[in-house]
């Protein structure tokens, strides 16, 4: 179902890296944006610089540049190609802004604030461990401020938003992703806010009315939603995957890093396992 006018994303930011996944990411990014009436923006980051990067010669550097310059040019190539034959409004953007003082998340999400919505794809969770590129979705979350669709690497692509559960806790961050996921959840045929208990031993959502009050606010924004509730002895990043898989989901809509933030990016936790085991898009927000 198309958005109604006024109520959609207008501005939607594509990021894309060489992961073999670019042309599924460009499909399915081209009809969410077909569908909420947005202009699409592709993006391609070059790495920075490692330190003492001052001390090459300047002929390394010139092959370092040449050599990214390439890279996003092939990118740009397959971006061209995705949206050759839809009618939206596109542009590309390469940046290559090689300062070792800045992080390609930190680029991203300086593009990501002139956006409604950043989608970038999963990192391979069967490469080796890599903590900071793991969590890439999560921290452009953060540092952007702006919601991030993560697209899980092992997927067999299918329209995104028509079947939608929210993992509501009641925070803030829930909230967040809530408010930021409205055009999405308008259009789709069937939402969920699903509270999980995940007993003495976890953590307790919302205990006062689980799901209940924010599924009545979505209701009066023309939401098609209910309410669930479940216990679960098992991780909530587990309980939210097994929910996912039973309700045929097509998106999880939940918070990122909620007051333990530090100890989730040190010691794991929902965020980053989700991340890392997502097996549908994942709507972040912090």
């Amino acid at each position: 179902m198309a958005t109604p006018r006024g109520q959609g994303m207008r501005d939607i930011l594509l990021y894309l890296t060489d992961d073999g996944h670019e042309a599924d990411h460009i499909a399915a990014t081209v009809a969410l944006a077909e569908a909420q009436g947005a202009r699409l923006t592709g993006l391609a980051v070059a790495e920075p610089l490692a330190a003492h990067a001052e001390y090459l010669p300047p002929e390394a550097l010139s092959r370092y540049r040449e050599a990214w310059q390439t890279r996003n040019a092939r990118l740009q190539r397959r971006f061209d190609a995705g949206v050759a034959h839809s009618a939206l409004t596109t542009e590309w953007r390469s940046v290559e802004d090689l300062r070792v003082d800045r992080a390609v998340v930190d680029v991203v999400a300086m593009q990501a604030r002139y956006a409604d919505l950043l989608v970038m794809g999963q990192v391979d969770p069967d490469r080796p461990a890599d903590l900071i590129a793991a969590d890439l979705p999560g921290q452009a979350a953060v540092i952007a401020g702006r919601p991030v669709l993560a697209l899980p690497y092992a997927w067999t692509p299918r329209p995104i938003g028509q079947r939608v559960i929210i993992g509501w806790d009641g925070e803030r961050e829930s909230a967040r992703a809530v408010a930021d996921a409205l055009p999405l959840l308008r259009a789709a045929d069937w939402v969920q806010v699903l509270n999980i208990d995940t007993g003495p031993g976890g953590r307790r959502l919302a205990a006062d009315l689980p799901g209940a009050d924010m599924a009545a606010h979505l209701a009066r924004h023309g939401v098609a939603v209910e309410a669930a509730h479940s216990s679960a002895d098992i991780p909530l990043a587990d309980a939210l995957l097994s929910a996912v898989a039973d309700a045929d989901a097509d998106l999880l809509v939940m918070g990122a890093y909620g007051r333990s933030r530090f100890r989730e990016m040190i010691l794991g936790g929902t965020t980053r396992r989700m991340l890392r085991e997502m097996t549908v898009p994942v709507l972040l927000s912090h």
